[in-house]
């Protein structure tokens, strides 16, 4: 058995703070500084975090290393699980060459650059990061863009810029659900849950969905690209904001960024069907903007800008093939959360939870510790419903049961690297926090009373720079942010919130997120070019976000809290 104590070090709350913050530290400079590859900065500050708990919070050692293999199973179930098992029905579709029938689609909606940005950067990326997350966005974005005559560079800033909105309910909410198990699982507190901390944050980043498409089509066509297409670039923005809004509050936390996407995107394609810019932005290898009378071809459907090259014409079954996985994706979701379904699901045989074995814990004031409570929640969880979605698309896609497979153990391969971050993180984060490390730290940030609330994205925002993940930040300052919620009299709902919605603003400027950018543009070592065409978004969106989040801590806007 091993008690929580907030001054372990030296009977001081600053020491033990200081010596607490050690492992965050140590990752911080790793990456960021050192940059060493993520998997091996994990393990090391998981190292030092085991050291820091054995040593100076005199955690017994095999407590210490159970906290630590805890947290590396809840990382890999339920957060890897449905990671690994999303993108294996994305690869589904590239084995089938219905990727690329989608991208054709998509590049046939619109031949101006703009509302390119707009549709595949912004509403598709969404649909990727909902589904996938981790970098997935980005990547596969990135190179529709470039396939539709973007220049790298601006191609690159557009894909960043798109992934911010949408990241907090990436990957079917893993953020969220990471947040709420280790925010709820430290203070003991039942009103941390997954609803309520998406209800949560779908009350803040709706508000950075409104702005973002215009900054897109800024970003590509300056202030011209404003003036011309502002009415698509709100149009998808509202639509957006309002549907994850209204479907993280009163229908699916993890089915928030689907419904969004999907929305959006419809509107803005209703909206094209009336409507159409008074120039359309050509390609730009094809030299200039023409009037939107002629039948300007931005690379869509195989060809190029000026038509060097005959356009692949797909047939209307392969067209409705290409989006049927999502369509599945969202029919399988949506039965799974009817509430009868929800609840025989939560019961026995379907779900367990059992205590950690061997796992002791009492927190400062002697309460046992809900973290060190497992669920293994098999047939609910979304990775387990991901892949029933990836059976059923291998059927619609004529995709053999062996190509499948092959398509799977690829996948596992391909994300070696970042299942090891991953797990290392989340144990990082189990060792923190059930050592009492987070405690610590979290009790001393609390000195800063009231103004903590505009400090508490800022958190989240250098948690997802260092490590390209709002679902590690969560992990790594979830906790933190609570502990410190509730010393500094603030609500920890709306603490731990802010941290996953400040934090979806330091993706863009992630030094993971800028490499696989760079590397998908042909710009492999010139990162820091990118780096500074995105930074002075980052920045200003963050201010916006800690001035909400400081107005929701107030009468002014508390009313938003749920």
């Amino acid at each position: 058995m091993f008690q929580q104590d907030l001054q372990a070090v030296g009977d001081s709350l600053f020491l033990s703070a200081l010596c607490g913050a050690i492992p965050f530290v140590t990752l911080l400079v790793l990456l960021g500084g050192l940059r060493l590859k993520a998997w091996l900065a994990g393990l090391i500050s998981l190292g030092v975090a085991l050291v820091v708990a054995i040593v100076l919070f005199s955690m017994p050692v095999g407590q210490a290393l159970l906290a630590g293999t805890e947290g590396a199973a809840f990382g890999f179930f339920p957060i890897l699980w449905i990671v690994l098992n999303a993108i294996w029905v994305y690869n589904l579709t590239v084995t089938s060459g219905h990727f690329d029938v989608l991208r054709r689609s998509f590049g046939s909606v619109s031949s101006d650059q703009r509302v390119q940005a707009i549709i595949i950067a912004f509403c598709f990326g969404a649909l990727l990061e909902a589904l996938a997350g981790f970098g997935t966005p980005v990547a596969i974005t990135v190179v529709m863009l470039m396939a539709l005559g973007f220049q790298p560079l601006k191609a690159a800033a557009v894909a960043l810029i798109a992934n911010t909105a949408p990241v907090a309910f990436g990957a079917l909410a893993t953020p969220i659900v990471t947040l709420a198990t280790v925010s709820s699982g430290a203070s003991n507190d039942p009103g941390l849950t997954v609803d309520t901390l998406g209800s949560m944050v779908g009350r803040q980043t709706p508000i950075l969905a409104v702005v973002v498409p215009l900054i897109l089509v800024f970003v590509v066509d300056g202030r011209r690209g404003v003036r011309q297409t502002w009415l698509p670039a709100i149009v998808c923005g509202v639509t957006f904001g309002l549907a994850q809004f209204t479907a993280a509050n009163y229908i699916s936390v993890p089915l928030a960024d689907i419904v969004a996407a999907l929305v959006s995107a419809a509107a803005v394609v209703l909206l094209l069907r009336v409507w159409s810019p008074a120039e359309v932005l050509a390609a730009e290898g094809s030299g200039s903007s023409v009037p939107s009378a002629s039948k300007v071809s931005a690379g869509a459907g195989g060809g190029t800008a000026d038509g060097a090259e005959t356009p692949v014409r797909d047939s209307r079954a392969d067209v409705v093939r290409a989006y049927a996985p999502y369509a599945v994706i969202i029919a399988i979701f949506s039965i799974a959360n009817i509430t009868a379904v929800k609840e025989a699901l939560a019961k026995e045989p379907w779900t367990y939870s059992f205590g950690w074995p061997g796992l002791d814990v009492f927190n400062s004031k002697g309460d046992p510790v809900a973290t060190t409570t497992f669920a293994f929640n098999w047939l609910p969880a979304a990775g387990t419903l991901m892949i029933i979605a990836g059976i059923i698309t291998a059927i619609i896609l004529r995709i053999s049961p062996g190509e499948a497979v092959r398509a799977y153990g690829r996948t596992y391969v391909e994300l070696s690297s970042a299942i090891v971050t991953v797990m290392a993180v989340l144990a990082l984060a189990y060792v923190m926090n059930l050592s009492g490390q987070t405690s610590s730290l979290g009790a001393w940030l609390a000195g800063a009373g009231g103004a903590f609330a505009i400090l508490s994205p800022i958190l989240g925002w250098i948690g997802v720079a260092v490590t390209g993940s709002d679902t590690s930040a969560n992990a790594l300052f979830g906790a933190l942010q609570v502990q410190t919620a509730k010393e500094a009299g603030l609500d920890p709902v709306l603490m731990a919130a802010a941290n996953s919605s400040g934090g979806v603003l330091g993706k863009m400027i992630s030094p993971q997120n800028l490499a696989i950018a760079a590397a998908a543009v042909g710009m492999a070592g010139k990162e820091g070019d990118i780096f500074r065409k995105v930074i002075g978004w980052s920045v200003v969106l963050l201010v916006v976000m800690c001035v909400i989040v400081g107005l929701q801590s107030t009468p002014v806007l508390d009313w938003m809290v749920p």
